[in-house]
């Protein structure tokens, strides 16, 4: 099942030395088949393991609470992984500068790092190529099925990957394996991290302050995770629309900074003793929609601009382009909240 979930960047040789997991997309300890890949790595060569995380500034514009949310879920993977013998590097610049160099100055054997499909993160990888001489490999741990073992082509919608997800997803839902406590001591010694030093240093919009709802982190999303089943999931499938009933699973920012498997979620709700027409509606959203997404992105090229969109949805926009419109606005007035419709406005504030 690791195999499939793996697939190697380039054609280089391994040796001798320490094997690197580059942390990216899954920011977490347990769960994570991408650590799990690299430990086995590391296990049968009977080298250290290490992974190392590059914190880049102004990341697609995030704020400060989205680092905040991030780095304080970081601190507690650091935590988790030196009780498995395993440091927990911190590099800040761009990956393509900074991975390499890490590379070269411990001498490592593998790289591995998680699956994105996104085009700054391929853009990353492609610069890291060159500059190793070592295997390069990335592991599928945000999908529970591996995007490429899902389609080899664009799907057009849910209806065409649905049965394609459920035909072999049997195979994939599976618990997962432990995190071994590594049995071979690491000779690069980690730094110790100042977490809210460095946050007060990072140069990133600080308007909007942190959220103090939600606790960031992998103990506080298995928290959420059980409050979900215990006191919203029976009410999921009627409830979920209406925003006076709380009935969300707000697990969303925690599967967006990978600090919870969409797996382990998908694993502990199919094991519950509920019909399906309680569990299915969220499973659809978790599994079918969210690969959908990630399907998307990996087969279209252009998914972030209008050259990626259908072709009925070019040809609707196309007719109405010079349509007129009663009411027009600058991003600044839909930023802010300023247009003519009060409860338009309220929502927007209220995503703020």
């Amino acid at each position: 099942m690791l195999k499939t979930r793996t697939k190697k960047l380039n054609d280089c040789n391994s040796k001798q030395g320490t094997v690197v997991y580059w942390m990216s997309r899954e920011q977490r300890v347990n769960d994570n088949w991408a650590l799990l890949v690299a430990q086995q790595m590391a296990i049968e060569r009977k080298e250290p393991l290490v992974v190392a995380f590059c914190i880049v500034n102004r990341f697609l514009n995030a704020g400060l609470r989205q680092f905040d949310f991030m780095l304080k879920g970081l601190k507690e993977s650091s935590l988790l992984l030196k009780e498995k013998n395993i440091p927990f590097i911190l590099l800040r610049g761009l990956p393509y500068e900074k991975i390499p160099k890490f590379i070269n100055k411990i001498d490592a054997s593998v790289l591995v790092t998680d699956f994105d499909p996104l085009k700054i993160k391929k853009e990353w990888k492609e610069k890291i190529l060159p500059q190793l001489t070592i295997p390069f490999y990335e592991v599928d741990s945000h999908n529970i099925i591996p995007v490429w073992v899902t389609s080899n082509k664009q799907e057009f919608g849910a209806y065409t990957i649905r049965p394609k997800i459920k035909k072999i997803l049997p195979d994939f839902l599976t618990d997962f394996p432990e995190l071994k406590n590594h049995p071979f001591s690491p000779q690069y010694k980690e730094e110790e991290v100042d977490w809210d030093r460095l946050l007060k240093l990072l140069p990133v919009d600080k308007s909007i302050a942190p959220v103090s709802w939600i606790k960031p982190g992998e103990t506080a999303a298995k928290e959420i995770l059980l409050d979900f089943v215990a006191k919203k999931l029976m009410r999921y499938n009627t409830e979920r629309n209406d925003p006076n009933k709380n009935c969300q699973s707000n697990l969303s920012p925690y599967l967006h900074f990978g600090q919870i498997s969409s797996q382990r979620i998908a694993f502990e709700i199919s094991r519950l003793p509920f019909p399906k027409e309680i569990t299915d509606p969220f499973l659809e959203e978790l599994i079918v929609r969210k690969e959908l997404s990630d399907n998307y992105c990996y087969y279209c090229v252009e998914y972030d601009n209008f050259n990626g969109l259908p072709a009925w949805a070019k040809k609707s926009l196309n007719e109405h382009r010079a349509d007129k419109r009663d009411y027009l606005y600058s991003v600044s007035d839909f930023e802010n909240a300023s247009t003519h419709d009060p409860l338009w406005n309220a929502a927007q504030i209220e995503m703020v």
